[in-house]
């Protein structure tokens, strides 16, 4: 696996003798149609696995011909340069590491130079999480479509699914779209609406629907390769926009003065929170009550934590947490 691993760090493009592909060096078939995958983090895989899946049938119209990932990073606790989980995945599948494109953005000539020698008829994004340039978007004929993990046009942006977490919205779910230069703005093929578990952490949700989202591109690939998708795609009500940046670090941080169930929809990255309960009075101590650290909070409320995690350290259930205080008191500041 070391040998992989360097491989991918040395091409960090598709490296190809010419700027154009003769057919002897593809390794899919001139009969089905050539798509393009591009994802990163671990629910991009939920994509890229499904469109093996279909694509393996006899009667798949197309096959997967290549993949964009960012580079290798470091990562884990022993920091070591490591493929991203997309590539890993379709590196452990036998997929060729000569068509694994990994450039630091989508833009740079040398990475359109060997994606256009492809010539893919089609572009799949999912959670990829780098901004594609027209010059990009104009190479596959039949588009780029993304699966992206809101009912648009609410949440465009990087954190769709932790912008409406902290909204504590009751029901969101998952778009599939036509890529345009504007951010998350094309016309939609497909929407799937799924209600919002208050106990569901955002990596949870983020699985669920891409999964989601996978299942929907599966089934609208006929259409997309057939130019019908494109007539039927309804545009987006620009009006109706809302906005989802990414979650900077100092948003991370929870202000213990707001009342529990804000501090519950907006979560934490140290934190797992559990339920917000009313008390009497306002208070400082932090307790221990059936198995839950009880944070007091503003406007008389109390949020119930399982686990916690300090920084460094690995994730411990509270009970393990407040017995290694060994009678020391907590408060909140």
């Amino acid at each position: 696996m070391k040998g992989m691993h360097s491989s991918l760090m040395i091409r960090r493009f598709c490296c190809f003798h010419s700027a154009t592909c003769s057919s002897s060096s593809l390794s899919f078939s001139s009969k089905k149609k050539p798509l393009v995958f591009l994802g990163s983090p671990q629910e991009s895989v939920i994509v890229l696995e499904e469109l093996f899946y279909a694509s393996s049938a006899p009667e798949s119209l197309f096959e997967v011909a290549a993949i964009v990932t960012r580079p290798p990073s470091r990562r884990d606790r022993g920091r070591k340069i490591m493929p991203s989980p997309v590539a890993q995945f379709a590196l452990d599948r036998g997929f060729s590491s000569d068509l694994i494109f990994t450039p630091e953005r989508a833009g740079e000539d040398i990475f359109l130079t060997n994606l256009k020698a492809l010539q893919p008829e089609l572009c799949i994004t999912a959670v990829y999480g780098n901004l594609l340039p027209s010059k990009f978007l104009n190479i596959p004929p039949l588009g780029t479509v993304n699966i992206h993990p809101s009912l648009l046009p609410l949440y465009r942006g990087a954190a769709p699914v932790q912008r409406a977490l902290q909204d504590g919205v009751k029901e969101t779910g998952v778009s599939l779209a036509f890529t345009v230069r504007a951010l998350d703005s094309g016309p939609i093929i497909a929407s799937e609406r799924l209600d919002v578990d208050d106990q569901i952490k955002a990596p949870d949700l983020l699985a669920l629907l891409i999964s989601e989202g996978s299942k929907l591109l599966i089934g609208e690939l006929p259409s997309i390769f057939d130019g019908s998708a494109r007539v039927k795609a309804q545009p987006q009500d620009h009006l109706k926009a809302t906005l989802a940046p990414k979650i900077s670090p100092e948003e991370s941080w929870l202000s213990f003065d707001q009342e529990a169930l804000v501090l519950h929809n907006k979560g934490g990255q140290e934190l797992v929170l559990s339920h917000v309960i009313q008390q009497r009075d306002e208070a400082d101590d932090i307790t221990f009550v059936n198995g839950a650290l009880v944070f007091p909070c503003g406007g008389c409320t109390a949020l119930e934590v399982l686990e916690v995690q300090l920084p460094g350290k690995k994730v411990v259930n509270a009970a393990a947490f407040w017995n290694g205080l060994r009678g020391q008191k907590l408060k909140k500041l």
